[in-house]
């Protein structure tokens, strides 16, 4: 007698249409998992990046705000997923000074109440949390670990070391599989536009085609460790493979400065940086340096996961496909 096809394993995605929710929805499709993904709102707006991989059309999206636990309990045992990546939330430091009361409940609210909907839910879910850098500020241990001690300097950063002790709270006293991955910068063609990578990316590409005159910019001295978004959810993915949840920093454990990021983008496209970017103190942030620098040594040990994309080719992907979006418009 033929035993019957097993169902394929089923993930969920918090936020699947931002940058990590689609190349992680991707990424998973290859490895066999149905994609359940949810987002606030259903809206052709929202869906540009799914549509940019081709898989829009391939996963299932449900309309969810994470503002109920019940709600939350629902839709796990509806779809009784075998893992939850929580990838939602205001992902903005800076809008975060001015909406601060919605940064923290998008971040560190909707971290709790999907771990109470976990503790409820009849079938056991492994669960991701996507934590930030920017949680450890200006720390003054060099370089840092998920083990050292957090700075924050402004709302976004609070939430995420709140979702962060709330996460190792709930694993330590619950026994639940959970586990957070601290994302430093990770860039590729899907970052919203407001992201100073994207912002350099097209104004370059804009001033080579003669569409812009220059780029304005702030503090070009400021260092971040700037990885490739393609890459990083394969870590996302490896941490709920383990035998055992453990938290690690997602990095490629190098800082480049700003200037490095501006001249390397003018040479991909054959122009000299200094003659069209100028300085602007509009665009400069007072925590703009409270970023610190990733010991990768644990991630690579015990994750066996390693950064391999560096800087230029980060650049010339994201090139690429901006002046492909491009030729599409016009």
């Amino acid at each position: 007698m033929q035993s019957e096809p097993q169902s394929p394993p089923i993930a969920m995605i918090t936020g699947v249409t931002g940058q990590d929710g689609c190349y992680l929805a991707a990424h998973l499709m290859k490895h066999g998992y149905k994609i359940v993904g949810t987002t606030r709102q259903i809206s052709t707006n929202r869906l540009w990046g799914l549509k940019q991989l081709g898989i829009c059309n391939k996963i299932t999206l449900e309309s969810l705000c994470l503002d109920s636990v019940e709600q939350i309990e629902k839709l796990i045992d509806d779809y009784t997923p075998t893992m939850i990546f929580h990838l939602a939330g205001q992902s903005s430091p800076h809008l975060s000074f001015s909406l601060p009361k919605e940064t923290f409940e998008s971040i560190a609210g909707s971290t709790q109440r999907l771990l109470e909907a976990l503790q409820k839910a009849t079938t056991p879910s492994r669960l991701f949390v996507a934590g930030s850098c920017a949680m450890f500020g200006n720390s003054h241990q060099q370089p840092v670990t998920c083990r050292s001690r957090c700075h924050p300097s402004n709302p976004y950063a609070v939430a995420k070391e709140v979702a962060f002790q709330t996460v190792r709270d709930f694993r330590d006293r619950h026994g639940l599989f959970a586990c957070t991955g601290v994302l430093f910068n990770h860039e590729s063609p899907l970052r919203p536009k407001h992201f100073v990578t994207q912002k350099i990316i097209a104004g370059a590409c804009s001033i080579k085609i003669g569409q812009q005159k220059n780029l304005h910019l702030g503090d070009l001295s400021i260092k971040r460790d700037w990885g490739w978004a393609p890459e990083y959810v394969v870590a996302l993915h490896k941490m709920l493979t383990r035998k055992q949840p453990e938290d690690f920093l997602i990095a490629t454990g190098k800082q480049t400065p700003l200037h490095e990021f501006v001249s390397k983008t003018f040479e991909a496209i054959g122009l000299p940086w200094q003659k069209y970017v100028f300085y602007d103190d509009q665009f400069v942030r007072s925590n703009d340096g409270c970023y610190p620098l990733a010991s990768v040594r644990e991630t690579t040990e015990n994750l066996g996961w390693t950064a391999t994309v560096q800087i230029p080719e980060i650049i010339q992907n994201m090139i690429r496909a901006h002046q492909k979006n491009a030729e599409k418009i016009i």
